[in-house]
């Protein structure tokens, strides 16, 4: 059986239960094969010593195998037989099997071992370990202890977009799942810095082939693919946006502004759509500081309603000196000194008040003030970056047009100018805007979405082994060579 979770909220991880996997003591081997056949079920870390002085890990050792993919027989092997026909892969297996064994809680003539599993696979489970005479108890969560997190990865898109939130850190388990949205604002952002319809057409060529398994030493990036997809995507529409296909070749119209020509309103526009983005990334830190300690933590925190207040009241004060309206200054003004008054009162409480405490918040408080602003301005790399890829797409097609009037052989240095300066150009943008995008989504986006950082959903996942291949003990076997493993 192979478990296939999904979470009853799309924007929330996938929820767990906490459980207790019972089975008579005869049968607890046939009970935990089949959990770690479902790889469904983060059992209670096992104690490392056991699984170091176990009878299968002491004969793994002696192997010396670099690495083995582990597997499990559904009856207990032979130890001597498999070290010595070199079965590191039931070895191992057998040694992980060994070290949760252990670590069941017996009484009479039951044992049980406590975990996490998701809501959804309970049943499953259930009915799995039934027939082997085990059962799935469902337990009251611990008090002070979150469960671990697992994001739905229900599609390719999904999937695709899981590893942008898992490099930053794992979500906590009572936060919204930011996968769709973050996954967007990064190719949004990455096609702005990399606008140009060509380089975009050779990014979707580059999905495709990564979704045809193309080349094979690349096939480990074949679930990237729609990211690759979508980065291609939104540069191809800013390369329609800009006028810009391989460069200002005249190929495409200019639909919106051309960069090197209105670079002022590329760079508001910029900053516009950062503080757009930083707005949307407030919300969700209010609605994940609700979740984790309630309407006091999300009123208070900097990353709450307090930090959103004074952002807000920053960008109206911005907006009345812009438009010369007095009231909207004032207002603006307002908002951000409750703001402040807020984030102050709920830092002042966590330093612990007194003189100390006192500093402590006005320094905290100076930091939210400073990383508003820095944080704006910050996005206006994305113009930056921009300018720069329209800037080396335009001398590469200056020296390509200065050349093509040079006879034949200027016709052929110039074709070889468009090819090589677009590969360099391509290659030399395409790693300064991934890495800047991931720079504004991770320090200006995902530090006002995550407080803290939850654990990951680690389950104990070993197949068994095909039936064809049983290395079993033979009957009469002492308990020192494998029939150990039925107690």
């Amino acid at each position: 059986m192979t478990c296939f979770s999904d979470s009853l909220t799309p924007a929330a991880p996938v929820r767990m239960q906490r459980v207790a996997v019972v089975a008579p003591r005869a049968a607890l081997r046939d009970v935990l094969v089949r959990v770690a056949d479902a790889g469904c079920v983060e059992l209670d870390r096992a104690d490392d010593a056991a699984r170091a002085t176990g009878p299968a890990a002491r004969r793994l050792q002696t192997l010396r195998a670099e690495s083995a993919t582990a597997l499990l027989s559904r009856t207990a092997p032979d130890l001597d037989a498999l070290q010595a026909a070199g079965r590191a892969d039931l070895l191992e297996g057998e040694a992980q099997f060994e070290s949760y064994r252990e670590a069941a809680l017996r009484h009479g003539p039951v044992a049980a071992l406590a975990g996490w599993c998701p809501v959804t696979e309970v049943p499953r489970l259930s009915r799995s370990l039934a027939d082997a005479g085990g059962a799935v108890v469902p337990l009251r969560a611990p008090r002070g202890i979150d469960p671990p997190t697992q994001l739905p990865a229900t599609g390719p898109v999904r999937r695709s977009l899981v590893p942008l939130v898992r490099t930053y850190g794992t979500v906590p388990y009572s936060d919204i799942d930011p996968t769709l949205p973050a996954g967007i604002a990064y190719v949004v952002m990455f096609g702005m810095m990399f606008g140009d319809a060509g380089h975009g057409a050779l990014l979707l060529l580059g999905a495709l082939l990564l979704r045809l398994g193309r080349p094979r030493r690349l096939a480990s990036l074949r679930p990237l693919w729609p990211f690759v997809a979508g980065a291609g995507l939104a540069s191809t529409l800013a390369g329609f946006a800009y006028g810009e296909f391989f460069g200002p070749t005249g190929v495409l119209p200019v639909l919106w502004l051309n960069p090197l020509d209105e670079p002022v309103l590329l760079l508001a526009s910029a900053v516009g759509f950062g503080a757009l983005l930083l707005a949307l990334a407030y919300v969700a830190g209010i609605v994940n500081r609700w979740r984790e300690n309630g309407p006091g933590g999300a009123l208070y925190a900097p990353s709450g309603i307090a930090g959103a207040s004074v952002f807000l009241g920053f960008a109206l004060v911005a907006g009345g000196a812009v438009l010369h309206g007095p009231v909207l200054t004032a207002s603006g003004a307002v908002l951000a000194l409750t703001g402040l008054l807020l984030a102050g009162t709920g830092l002042f409480a966590q330093s612990g008040g007194g003189v100390s405490g006192g500093l402590q918040t006005g320094i905290q408080l100076f930091d939210v003030v400073v990383r508003i602003g820095s944080n704006t301005i910050s996005f206006a790399r994305l113009a930056a970056f921009g300018l720069t890829h329209a800037a080396l797409g335009g001398i590469v097609w200056q020296g390509t047009t200065g050349l093509a009037g040079a006879g034949p052989a200027g016709l052929v240095a110039a074709l070889a100018v468009f090819v090589l300066g677009n590969a360099l150009a391509f290659a030399l943008e395409a790693l300064v805007a991934g890495v800047q995008a991931l720079r504004l989504e991770f320090y200006e986006l995902f530090s006002r979405v995550f407080d803290t950082e939850g654990r990951p959903f680690r389950p104990w996942h070993v197949p068994t082994q095909p039936h064809q291949h049983p290395v079993s003990a033979p009957q009469g076997v002492s308990a020192h060579h494998g029939t150990e493993a039925m107690t």
